[in-house]
């Protein structure tokens, strides 16, 4: 009997590489979902930018819930999509089209999926989205991407508070900030010309204390499960003033 299964979405590199190989359980079935089979563990290939991809995601979720027999499911949703960086207007529009998608819709899809698999087992699910602090920030060349990681929160929120009023108990959702990250893609914008990109400067400063991808991937199990009042972790130390958003106070801190 496998004790955990885990799925993490875009581990095969960068922060969801970091997540997959650093998952705590014993024994655990790690499972990558990505346009790309990955060289060091089983993969769901599909494009989660499209229909067909997140019906390949879902139609896997309910055949593998529905026949696991083990103690806890996690599904960690990170892959996303950063090639719309630049401002509004510089960008393909395909490639601006694809990122929305990506970003904004693939998380609530993907997340419904495998929580409706989850409903009603004898097991722990729990539902991590990866955000960022881009969620509460004003970065000129980032609109797709700030946009969709408050969306993601909000969603977040939304299903965590459904949760808690139903009596929930076997599933938890919630979402994750988890800092600056030394990825391929980080290293990638950080590249990127001023003129397409004015916070290039900016990122440049703030990537020299980013963390690698395995220490990332262990602060995150570090703050899993959340508690059961915490739709949102971060990392960092709380505020020494309390927020003025009542909702803030559900945010769980990670060192």
């Amino acid at each position: 009997m496998n004790g955990a299964i885990v799925w993490v979405s875009g581990a095969t590199g960068g922060l969801g590489l970091g997540i997959a190989r650093n998952v705590p359980f014993e024994g655990c079935r790690v499972i990558n979902i990505s346009r790309r089979p990955s060289a060091d563990f089983e993969t769901v290939v599909a494009d989660l930018s499209s229909y067909e991809g997140w019906e390949t995601v879902r139609q896997h979720f309910r055949a593998e819930m529905a026949r696991f027999t083990g103690e806890r499911a996690i599904f960690i949703h990170n892959a996303y999509d950063m090639n719309s960086v630049g401002l509004l207007g510089t960008c393909d529009p395909h490639d601006y089209e694809r990122a929305v998608v990506t970003n904004c819709a693939a998380p609530m899809v993907l997340g419904e999926a495998f929580l409706s698999a989850a409903r009603g087992m004898p097991f722990e699910a729990g539902l991590v989205l990866i955000s960022s602090g881009a969620a509460v920030q004003l970065i000129e060349g980032l609109a797709a991407y700030t946009g969709a990681k408050i969306g993601v929160e909000h969603w977040v929120q939304t299903v965590h508070t459904e949760f808690l009023n139903q009596g929930e108990t076997n599933r938890w959702v919630c979402a994750f900030r988890p800092g600056g990250i030394d990825s391929p893609g980080a290293r990638r914008n950080a590249s990127l010309p001023a003129d397409q990109w004015p916070f290039v400067e900016v990122r440049k400063e703030m990537h020299k204390t980013f963390l690698d991808i395995d220490a990332a991937g262990q602060r995150i199990w570090r703050g899993l499960p959340p508690s059961r009042d915490n739709y949102l972790l971060s990392v960092g130390d709380p505020p020494a003033e309390a927020p003025v958003n009542p909702y803030a106070a559900t945010i769980g801190y990670v060192a």
